[in-house]
């Protein structure tokens, strides 16, 4: 999962995609550090209870990121996540632990379905993709309340134990394991191969693109594609995590995933970035909240938080920008 663009830049870009690679560990790291000093009983448990919290946030900035490298945004991100953790909790109230299993994997493959949708009509109507994707939202957030209309359903026991506790060691958590391992198996197959060029490449210069022979539509459609199956992950995840299912709880991720994803180093305009960023960035943004509660803080200020982080993003990498034009 490693930082990557898809065509060579100047000599700065070696340094700023250093800092994209190593940045935000870096940053997490000092906020651990910051936080075992403002609450040192901080423990395995709340290690634990920072990995569960992230785990839905970062497989949405996982589906957001992989849409965002290829030139687009998604904005229904929140409400794919949304039907998918409602139709998990509907379908697996009621399911043996293999059959949750099997489950997953049809929503899963929903997920996939919702994410191409997304992408087609983008391409066919040439619309932009906040509006497309911002009305595909408000069309999904309905599916999810015709699903299930208050927040109810469950799953089994054993599916909700997979991302509970610590089995590896207490300061692994087995939710940080999931996290890593289905990350992983979206990420990756992008990263080596075919499709992970064609999806750079759209992101990074679509004109170049076209006339190199790569299908741009196509590459952006395989991103939404991703991006879906993602979500579909993230909303399980979100059952698992909660052990209930609720149509609006996608609300937070939306905005959230896009958080992520700028401050984890993926450019907004595309063709830049990778994965480990934008995980780090979902931890981090989870951290935030208990930090402001260690330090009897109202957490909603963790918004104003997430805001100025964006805002200080953009302004020094669009500054990089500048200064690297000008050489």
């Amino acid at each position: 999962m490693s930082e990557t663009t898809a065509i060579p830049r100047k000599s700065g870009e070696g340094l700023f995609r250093k800092l994209r690679a190593f940045g935000m560990p870096l940053v997490f790291t000092a906020a651990i550090l910051a936080t075992a000093a403002i609450h040192p009983d901080f423990g395995s448990f709340d290690i634990q209870s920072l990995a569960l919290g992230a785990l839905p946030l970062a497989l949405a900035a996982a589906a957001q990121a992989i849409v965002v490298i290829s030139g687009g945004i998604d904005l229904s991100v929140g409400s794919l996540i949304a039907v998918s953790n409602v139709l998990s909790a509907s379908l697996m109230q009621t399911a043996s632990f293999r059959q949750a299993l099997l489950l997953s994997i049809l929503i899963l493959i929903v997920g996939a379905v919702q994410g191409a949708l997304n992408g087609i009509v983008t391409a066919i109507s040439r619309i932009p993709d906040v509006v497309v994707t911002l009305t595909t939202g408000f069309i999904w957030g309905g599916v999810a309340l015709l699903i299930l209309e208050r927040p109810g359903g469950g799953a089994p026991p054993e599916f909700l134990n997979i991302a509970a506790g610590a089995d590896l060691s207490e300061w692994v958590p087995n939710a940080l394991i999931v996290m890593v391992l289905v990350t992983a198996a979206i990420w990756l197959p992008i990263r080596y191969s075919r499709i992970g060029l064609l999806i750079y490449a759209a992101g990074s210069d679509p004109v170049a693109a076209f006339r190199s022979g790569v299908n741009v539509k196509v590459a952006r459609t395989l991103a939404y594609t991703f991006g879906g199956i993602a979500c579909a992950a993230g909303g399980i995840t979100l059952t698992m995590t909660t052990g209930i299912g609720a149509p609006l709880s996608g609300t937070y991720y939306t905005l959230s995933s896009v958080a992520a994803a700028v401050i984890g180093g993926v450019s907004l305009t595309g063709g830049r970035g990778g994965m480990v960023g934008p995980i780090v960035a979902a931890l981090l943004l989870t951290l935030i909240p208990m930090d402001l509660i260690f330090l009897s803080i109202d957490p909603n200020y963790g918004q104003v938080i997430q805001g100025t982080l964006i805002v200080l993003v953009v302004m020094i990498g669009g500054f990089i920008t500048f200064m690297q034009a000008r050489k």
